[in-house]
């Protein structure tokens, strides 16, 4: 389902997402729960001045269903750390410390590293010649900063393709949740301190590695990577406190 993720103030200061009804009602709290965890990912979260805080009414409307459904997709999120409840104001999108933030990353360093090891020994050339098509289209003059909103996505398509690659079903459950925090962080950094062209730096870097089945320079490059966010995250990211 495509959601609009517009933030609009209303009931005091509640953020009034923009989210489609439900067509299909046969399953309403799985598809509220997936509609609005995907718009949630799609806030600039770490752009906004404050809290934001989101209306069960309105989002009820929105999708077309009765509270209860959404109710019990709020439950499920605030279970993954995707929202927060507080007694007697309502119901806010987590922003996470600089501390969590950094805290996911290395745990990312680690399981993509080992996706990375994992992909020299079991992927096909022609799944890892894939990774260089990514990045075809940003060989052109101005680089990654002419397209930047374009290449913030092809990077995350990046680093989820190495975890799905490695072929390991375990090491891809755990990543999930936990690539979908970073989402939203990934999104924010990609623009900061020149790091669109170091990103494809180290990404072309790192597909050469695969490419030539240098099991330790892979894991070695792609942990570096992921590790040069968290460093990022600890010197610039004020917006995180």
């Amino acid at each position: 389902m495509s959601v609009e993720s517009t933030i609009r103030r209303v009931n005091g200061g509640a953020a009034k997402l923009s989210v489609a009804p439900l067509e299909d009602t046969s399953t309403f709290k799985n598809r509220a729960y997936t509609a609005l965890k995907e718009v949630i990912v799609s806030l600039n979260i770490y752009d906004q001045a404050g809290e934001v805080r989101l209306d069960e009414r309105q989002l009820a409307q929105s999708l077309g269903v009765s509270r209860t459904p959404v109710r019990e997709a709020m439950a499920q999120l605030e279970r993954e750390g995707f929202v927060h409840s507080v007694p007697r104001r309502g119901i806010y999108v987590v922003r996470k410390t600089r501390r969590e933030v950094i805290e996911m990353i290395q745990v990312w360093a680690a399981l993509e590293s080992l996706a990375a090891r994992l992909i020299t020994v079991h992927a096909s050339d022609e799944e890892i010649g894939r990774l260089r098509q990514m990045f075809a289209s940003f060989d052109e003059a101005g680089g990654p900063h002419a397209k930047l909103d374009e290449y913030s996505e092809v990077n995350i398509q990046f680093h989820q393709t190495i975890i799905a690659m490695g072929g390991n079903g375990i090491l891809v459950n755990l990543a999930e949740n936990l690539f979908t925090h970073m989402r939203m962080i990934r999104r924010k950094t990609i623009g900061e301190e020149n790091r669109a062209d170091r990103s494809i730096q180290d990404h072309l870097a790192i597909i050469q590695a695969l490419e030539a089945r240098d099991t330790d320079a892979a894991e070695v490059l792609v942990r570096n990577h992921a590790l040069g966010l968290a460093d990022h995250v600890a010197r610039y990211a004020d917006y995180l406190e």
